[in-house]
């Protein structure tokens, strides 16, 4: 989407069944343990975010019309961070709120840049990394699945599905990061999401880890310090499209999973 070049060892076919494989074992891992938050009204509220980024995705990308797009809310009060795997499956972490306080339109500023990354191919890239060697993947899951606070902890999984859990772990690139920044930030404006949330989360983030990022939301989401400014002018660039959207009705129509 952005033109930059990047290394694809692994088909867009394979990060999207690896990731809803590994999806699935972590979510219903994670559903023993009674830590996927259903029915709630902050579950559904992230449903509703959701479904509006998920319609703007799809006029970036109309293929991804046919993705099985996923949330879930993993209540985990003191993990700040999410992800969206290859074909739209994704989750956020409780502390968000716990810790964060975060609004709806800062929600929506994580969502659409989880959203960018999987639109951009960025765990597609990140599964080539990670099965580069097999040693490299190897020593990546032991990595992985000896940490407590990962979602992929446990899982007995292999091939691309193995790689698919193991990149959500592994840090983008900052070139990565700023190009999720720029697609969610636009995917949230034309959503009806302020942009200059954006930076108020930035803010937030900034002032719970005294000044430095959450460690389990810096190891996956690395740092430029230059990454404020260029939040504020992207919200400011986007300013256009959120005040046009908030003069529009939203797409109706539903992309996510329905619930079982």
């Amino acid at each position: 989407m952005t033109g930059r070049k990047q290394l694809m060892l692994v088909s867009e076919g394979q990060a999207l069944s690896g990731s809803a494989t590994a999806y699935a074992e972590m979510i219903g891992q994670l559903e023993k343990k009674k830590q996927i938050e259903s029915g709630t009204p902050r579950a559904e509220k992230v449903r509703e975010i959701t479904e509006r980024l998920i319609a703007q995705a799809v006029r970036f990308r109309p293929e991804t019309a046919s993705w099985s797009w996923e949330v879930q809310v993993i209540n985990e009060p003191k993990t700040v961070n999410a992800f969206c795997m290859a074909g739209g499956k994704m989750a956020i972490y409780s502390g968000m709120w716990e810790k964060l306080k975060a609004t709806d339109d800062e929600v929506a500023q994580v969502m659409g840049h989880e959203i960018g990354h999987a639109l951009a191919n960025h765990t597609q890239e990140r599964m080539s990394v990670a099965m580069a060697t097999s040693l490299g993947l190897a020593v990546a899951s032991v990595a992985v699945s000896s940490r407590t606070d990962s979602p992929a902890a446990g899982l007995a999984l292999g091939g691309a599905a193995l790689a698919a859990a193991v990149a959500i772990q592994l840090p983008n690139s900052r070139e990565s990061e700023s190009e999720a920044d720029q697609i969610g930030i636009d995917l949230a404006a034309r959503a009806g999401y302020d942009p200059r949330a954006a930076v108020t989360l930035w803010e937030k983030m900034g002032k719970l880890g005294g000044g430095k990022l959450p460690p389990e939301f810096l190891s996956t989401h690395p740092s430029p310090q230059t990454r404020a400014a260029r939040l504020k002018e992207l919200g400011v660039r986007a300013a256009p499209l959120y005040a046009a959207a908030k003069d529009q009705p939203q797409d109706a129509r539903s992309f996510l999973v329905k619930k079982k």
